[in-house]
C-alpha cells in the first residue's frame, strides 16, 4: 500500500489543487496525493 496526503478544504479551489501538484512533484512517485472540496467553487475565495 502506497502511503499518501489528502488535501481538504471547503471549497476545492486553485490553492489546494496547486498544493496537490506541488506535493506530487516533491513527492516523485513515491506518494499518493489528492485534494477534495466540501463544495464546488467556481472562484478563488478572497480573504
Amino acid at each position: 500500500m502506497t502511503p499518501g496526503i489528502l488535501f481538504v478544504c471547503v471549497a476545492n479551489s486553485c490553492r489546494f489543487q496547486m498544493a496537490q501538484a506541488l506535493a506530487q512533484s516533491m513527492a516523485g512517485g513515491r506518494l499518493q496525493i489528492w485534494s477534495a472540496g466540501l463544495q464546488a467553487a467556481d472562484r478563488e475565495d478572497r480573504d
